[in-house]
């Protein structure tokens, strides 16, 4: 007996719960088969948990009716035909396919009107009935833009014209225009307000549009010393509408140093070399930026450099940029250049510059050489900046960056003048071929034009900076051509592995000397709380030289952020 009550009770459980669950079926005709066929078109939803699934399916597909010009559709009846199935039937009736709205030209400005209708007479244009929703939203954004952000668009007065509708346009809430009265900055109060006006161009007194003072101010996070913390906020009130933004200041001082080992080719002795890159950014919450460069390389050659950037000058749209740089070579020769230019800023992504810069060389051997000669330089300088950053890449987050100068001027060199230009570009690209995978490709190239050259005003590259695998700045050259490659293959967001392939082609026009370079090797990187540590080791050859694993140079860097 227990055993049959049992049965029964599992009998029970599964017979009615595939009641509870039981799904009901839609069927919808119309009047027609033509009808029936327009609203299979529409793909409606079949399938259904109980009966008010069913009321809001037909519902909303009387509204999808509505949209393509069908606005007299009839639901005649909705009737369960068994347990499981319900058939429903809609009337189409007459559809409208064109309609024609009327307008005044002093509240709507007939450039809208020309971008969504092609046909536009002197007070009414015609659209199809099916784009109307979107024709109509897009006025409105368009009007909202202009500084009214409470307009609406509605229809008025909407009769039948022979096949087709017409109808009045009403804007409403168009009485009042809106424009920033203040500016208010949460979190990072001292952020320059110059930034506000030149870099993200808001200021007060601009027409309000919120769509785009979020894209503009989406641009704060390409900056290195401030980012936003949430989508700007408005406080509209009578007569005024104050703008919030949320910023934070981050850090943006940075620490940047390496170094080098390999074997000397003359001693086949171990030596040393390395750098040290300082760079200070907005501490005066100015945005301002100062750098301080400071490398002993392995040839017994020593860099100085300092460069500082003061963005809107005086609050101008301008900006200053100084730079210095000593160059000693052994006990050869000096040179010591100074620059200064002025830059302005496009946008955030593009800059222009134009200056001057001053260069000066003395020789500091005993006798008398006949390459390395006492002179001095001035060239007018013009350049172009460029620079798409990725900020949710912390290892990479510059995507691309390309930076393109022209020097035009003259040398003196006892009392003789010669006419001479100095050419460079320096770019790179990432190509992202998902979110692991990448390629980096780099190219500097640069060209001294001159009449005669020489040796210490020539072009010097070679090192981590340039080709891999060589010591920095060995190769002396009058032009040179560059092309540094990287496949990158990030492990996780803080550690990444990346090949190394350089080539390089150069000439010397001082001593005739035209060749070709390689280099090749591997790396990787690791972002630490310290900052980004990185590796290199790469062994470069000339064209006609083997390799040799005595050649070989191993980079050690580590640019810490503060």
């Amino acid at each position: 007996m227990q055993k049959t009550s049992i049965l029964y009770l599992i009998i029970y459980i599964v017979f009615s719960s595939g009641l509870f669950c039981q799904n009901l079926y839609l069927k919808i005709d119309g009047e027609d088969a033509i009808e029936t066929t327009t609203i299979d078109s529409l793909n409606y939803l079949k399938k259904h948990e109980n009966y008010l699934s069913i009321k809001n399916e037909v519902d909303s597909l009387q509204k999808s009716l509505y949209r393509i010009g069908y606005i007299e559709n009839e639901l005649e009846f909705i009737d369960r035909t068994n347990d499981s199935c319900f058939a429903a039937k809609i009337h189409l009736k007459r559809k409208y396919n064109v309609i024609h709205i009327y307008y005044d030209k002093s509240i709507i400005n007939p450039k809208l009107i020309n971008a969504i209708s092609n046909k536009v007479f002197d007070n009414y244009f015609s659209v199809p009935f099916s784009k109307l929703e979107n024709a109509l939203s897009f006025i409105n954004s368009k009007i909202s833009e202009e500084g009214y952000p409470f307009s609406k668009l509605y229809l008025s007065d909407i009769e039948i014209e022979k096949s087709n509708l017409k109808g009045n346009l009403i804007v409403a809430s168009k009485n009042q225009k809106r424009v920033i009265s203040d500016i208010i900055i949460k979190g990072y109060e001292k952020f320059p307000r110059s930034y506000l006006k030149h870099y993200l161009k808001i200021k007060p007194n601009q027409t309000f549009n919120l769509s785009v003072i979020k894209n503009k101010t989406q641009q704060l996070n390409n900056l290195r010393f401030a980012s936003e913390i949430k989508p700007p906020e408005v406080l509209f009130s009578k007569d005024s509408t104050t703008l919030y933004l949320y910023l934070q200041k981050t850090k943006s001082n940075a620490f940047d140093g390496f170094l080098g080992f390999g074997t000397n080719e003359d001693t086949n002795k171990l030596q040393f070399d390395g750098y040290l890159n300082l760079n200070l950014s907005n501490n005066l919450n100015y945005g301002e930026s100062f750098k301080l460069l400071y490398k002993s390389d392995e040839n017994d050659q020593k860099t100085f450099e300092t460069n500082l950037s003061l963005p809107y000058f005086f609050k101008s749209p301008v900006g200053l940029d100084l730079a210095l740089r000593i160059f000693k070579k052994d006990s050869s020769f000096t040179t010591v250049n100074q620059t200064a230019k002025i830059h302005y800023q496009i946008n955030p992504k593009h800059k222009v510059y134009t200056g001057i810069l001053s260069t000066q060389s003395n020789n500091l051997l005993n006798q008398t050489s006949t390459s390395i000669l006492d002179y001095k330089t001035t060239y007018y300088t013009f350049a172009y900046q460029f620079v798409k950053n990725q900020n949710y890449n912390l290892l990479f987050p510059v995507n691309s960056q390309l930076y393109l100068e022209s020097n035009f001027g003259e040398r003196n060199q006892s009392n003789q003048e010669e006419k001479q230009s100095l050419l460079s570009l320096d770019a790179f690209k990432i190509f992202n071929l998902n979110t692991k995978n990448s390629i980096y490709l780099r190219i500097n190239s640069a060209i001294l034009n001159s009449e005669t050259y020489f040796e210490n005003e020539l072009l010097r590259f070679g090192g981590i900076n340039s080709v891999r695998g060589f010591e920095e700045n060995s190769i002396y050259a009058s032009l040179l051509s560059l092309l540094n490659t990287e496949y990158r293959y990030q492990l996780n967001n803080s550690i990444y592995i990346h090949t190394i392939t350089d080539l390089a082609y150069f000439e010397n026009k001082l001593s005739g000397n035209k060749e070709k370079l390689y280099g090749f090797g591997f790396g990787f990187g690791v972002l630490t709380k310290t900052g980004l540590l990185r590796f290199n080791y790469a062994n470069g050859k000339s064209e006609n030289i083997p390799f040799k694993l005595s050649n070989s140079k191993i980079h050690l860097s580590l640019t810490a952020n503060f």
